[in-house]
């Protein structure tokens, strides 16, 4: 072998390994726990399929995106566009700061919210009690950057401390109560001191120059989480944001963050990393001794205390081979918009069927407005996923994904009785399913029974090469139970290598 062509397959073979690397770095590896309560907690959340996220503060009176305008990194999620020194950035953060004392959301009706989410399918909420700027939606006794201070005109209503309302009304619809908390807290002098200028979204001193002062953070964020844990009911997952929070110990951990953190057109590193150790392993024990079977989602920090990973606004290619679920924006942003575009219940119901036909949940995230209202846009949505899940909800609470997880416009679900169910999904400009289906990647076994979610109607099934062809018969398809999607469940299969 010559001299060149040992060259080239050395630098081939450099650039694979780098490849690989570099693929690490950017898929989270999943350490599955060992609380005999969570996991079978986590066993029960895998079946509820359908949760509800909300992002709600004071920043909702700007219509803007929740908390990043104040941090000073130079992405376009961080741009000011709204107060009347947007150019100065002392002076913004002083007026952002200050919508504590306009904030007034006299319409809020938590009740109807929770009746609404029920109505459609959903079975847990995830609610923001705190984002990244600090300002708390629950009555926490260590700061008065919160709802309930006197210098906020809604802490005069009855429901002013609104994370209890909120978690008592969708308790009360059935629902489990999801805490959202952010690590991070920008308001505070012991994250963000005074005496340097924030850099980027990270704590803007060392915490191993400054140990007392990070000290006093670590107690302050603990306190707080305690209190939600303690003062709020059954508290069913803490849902925890702001992953550069974490004891960077490990060095694949920062390089997955500094990929995260680089600009991808530029490859500049737009926020540094810093060791923000806030004792986690210690919080989770103690919020357990509360919360027995707590559900930890320490977002995007690799360890045992992330019991389920979280692809945000995406959904996989793929099953994944551990507990996740895709959180998905419903309409306009994370927060309130004007005017706010929803998805389609064509786009939302197929959505649905493709992440739970690869295992996981959707939590689907609608922003209450300033005034305490969703948008007339979020309760029809709503509406028309109830309709269809109350025909086809058999084929997605309780199910497992089962491969080949899709064919073409079909999902597969498998229920734990052994039944199958194949989700056609209408195609472009379909209202109907057509008068045969035939499923290649499948085959039902001798004598099967094959139905149709929503009648009482067994359908005739035939054996081909490969798969098996199903008749829809004009009965069916004449008076159909529910659109976008139809459910044939199959009592039994045998799947094809």
């Amino acid at each position: 072998m010559n001299t060149i062509k040992q060259a080239l397959l050395v630098l081939l073979f450099v650039l694979c390994v780098s490849l690989m690397v570099n693929a690490q770095h950017h898929e989270q590896t999943y350490v599955p726990e060992t609380d005999p309560l969570v996991l079978e907690k986590l066993d029960q959340w895998q079946d509820l399929k359908f949760g509800l996220l909300m992002h709600w503060g004071a920043y909702s009176q700007w219509g803007i995106v929740e908390s990043w305008s104040i941090c000073p990194e130079d992405y376009g999620w961080c741009e000011r566009k709204k107060g009347a020194q947007p150019d100065d950035y002392t002076d913004y953060v002083t007026e952002y700061e200050g919508l504590k004392t306009t904030f007034n959301p006299t319409r809020f009706a938590p009740d109807k919210w929770a009746k609404a989410a029920a109505g459609a399918g959903m079975k847990y909420v995830v609610f923001t009690t705190k984002h990244h700027d600090g300002f708390c939606m629950f009555d926490s006794k260590y700061t008065d950057y919160k709802v309930t201070d006197t210098g906020c005109p809604f802490s005069n209503h009855p429901k002013s401390n609104i994370a209890k309302e909120i978690f008592d009304s969708f308790r009360a619809e059935g629902l489990w109560a999801g805490a959202y908390f952010s690590k991070p807290d920008w308001h505070s002098n012991d994250y963000w001191w005074p005496y340097f200028p924030p850099k980027d979204r990270n704590v803007n001193y060392d915490p191993e120059a400054y140990p007392e002062r990070w000290e006093n953070f670590v107690k302050f964020t603990q306190n707080q989480l305690m209190e939600l844990m303690t003062d709020y009911g059954k508290i069913d997952i803490l849902w925890l944001d702001g992953g550069w929070v974490a004891n960077y110990s490990d060095e694949a951990i920062l390089d997955y963050y500094r990929d995260r953190l680089k600009d991808p057109k530029t490859g500049f590193q737009k926020s540094s990393l810093v060791r923000q150790d806030i004792r986690m392993d210690e919080l989770v024990k103690k919020a357990r001794i509360k919360q027995p079977g707590l559900i930890v989602v320490d977002r995007a920090v690799e360890g045992k205390n992330q019991n389920y990973l979280t692809p945000e606004n995406r959904v996989p290619d793929k099953e994944l081979p551990y507990p996740w679920e895709s959180c998905i924006i419903a309409g306009g942003g994370w927060s309130w918009v004007p005017d706010a575009e929803y998805m389609s219940g064509r786009t939302a119901i197929h959505m649905l069927v493709d992440i739970v036909a690869k295992g996981g949940n959707l939590l689907f995230n609608i922003a209450p407005g300033p005034d305490g209202t969703w948008h007339p846009k979020a309760y029809q949505l709503l509406e028309e996923m109830g309709h269809w899940i109350k025909v086809n909800g058999d084929a997605i609470y309780g199910t497992r994904a089962i491969a080949p997880y899709k064919e073409g416009n079909i999902g597969f679900t498998q229920n734990k009785d052994g039944s199958v169910n194949a989700i056609y999904m209408a195609k472009d400009h379909e209202t109907l399913p057509p008068a045969r289906i035939t499923l290649t990647d499948i085959q039902a076994a001798k004598g099967a029974k094959v139905t149709f979610l929503g009648t009482d109607v067994q359908l005739n099934w035939h054996s081909l090469d490969r798969g098996f062809e199903v008749t829809i018969p004009e009965k069916i398809r004449s008076k159909l139970p529910c659109k976008e999607a139809w459910t044939i469940r199959i009592s039994e299969i045998v799947v094809h290598d």
